[in-house]
């Protein structure tokens, strides 16, 4: 498969040399959201290994001809381990391959994509990277909620839910977080969803703010969960919320009201105000 018009574009496209390896983002689902670069890598590439969260549709992408290695990483689940990974990596670029490294998201943003460019510096393997759409990004567009809005918030706060060892960090200044940032965009936080909202809400987080959970976001499979703070854990179990999930903690929840593309070519009609007061709970 080829991209239409790449010919026009070939001038501006980089060179992807044998014994290099591309570290890509994929986007959080949707194929649409690929970038040019990143579908120039796929129609190049050699060998490519790639992420749990990469949609099955972009890896069909691949050249004819290019091999296909699994590299995911599920909390809970085996997985290869991350220096495996990084030195299977090294070794087809010595091979003298063109080198994928496709990841879901961008690989920059807790993907883990800096480790792996560091392995690589330390092998003497050239590399580039493909920035991707994340999740905290693409998946509440999806949704219709937008990160920003200056009539809501000035800043927005990223924040895993987990850490290296699969528990909430305890290094976060969770004061800080509470009482800081308007917008908290939560990655890989519904298994401790129960714990991070207490210690919001410990910290000054009203309990009663809007919280949304965004599930298997820009797939055909996406749902929406429009709950609150101190009752989202209990909402996310009850509605059998599954994984990977994005959670957004924040005024900005309350503007899906009106910015529900997706609702809306589904027949969904939206609200032009968002809705004051407390948000009442449902799945979409």
């Amino acid at each position: 498969m080829d991209l239409a018009g790449e010919n026009a574009l070939a001038p501006y496209l980089p060179d992807f040399g044998p014994g290099s390896v591309w570290l890509v983002g994929a986007g959080p689902g949707d194929p649409g959201l690929l970038s040019l670069l990143a579908l120039h890598a796929l129609q190049r590439a050699d060998a490519i290994v790639h992420d749990a969260l990469v949609d099955p549709r972009i890896v069909g992408l691949a050249r004819p001809g290019a091999s296909v290695e699994y590299a995911g990483k599920r909390g809970g689940r085996p997985s290869p381990k991350q220096r495996d990974i990084s030195a299977r990596l090294v070794d087809l670029a010595k091979e003298g391959k063109r080198v994928l490294r496709l990841k879901g998201g961008d690989p920059f943003v807790f993907g883990r994509g800096a480790e792996e460019a560091l392995a690589l510096v330390a092998a003497g393997v050239p590399f580039r990277i493909v920035p991707g759409i994340t999740a905290g990004i693409g998946g509440l567009a999806y949704a219709g909620i937008p990160p920003t809005s200056r009539d809501i918030n000035t800043a927005v706060t990223f924040v895993t839910g987990h850490n290296s060892e699969g528990v909430v960090p305890d290094g976060l200044d969770w004061e800080s977080l509470a009482k800081g940032s308007p917008v908290l965009i939560l990655y890989m936080a519904v298994k401790h969803l129960g714990g991070i909202a207490k210690r919001l809400i410990a910290a000054g987080r009203p309990p009663g703010q809007p919280v949304a959970i965004v599930s298997k976001a820009t797939t055909a499979e996406q749902r929406v969960l429009e709950t609150v703070l101190g009752e989202a854990a209990a909402a996310a179990e009850a509605n059998a919320i599954e994984t990977p999930a994005i959670v957004v903690i924040g005024d900005v929840v309350r503007l899906r009201a009106g910015l529900d593309w997706l609702g809306a070519l589904a027949g969904r009609v939206l609200v032009a105000e968002p809705i004051p007061g407390k948000q009442r709970q449902h799945a979409s």
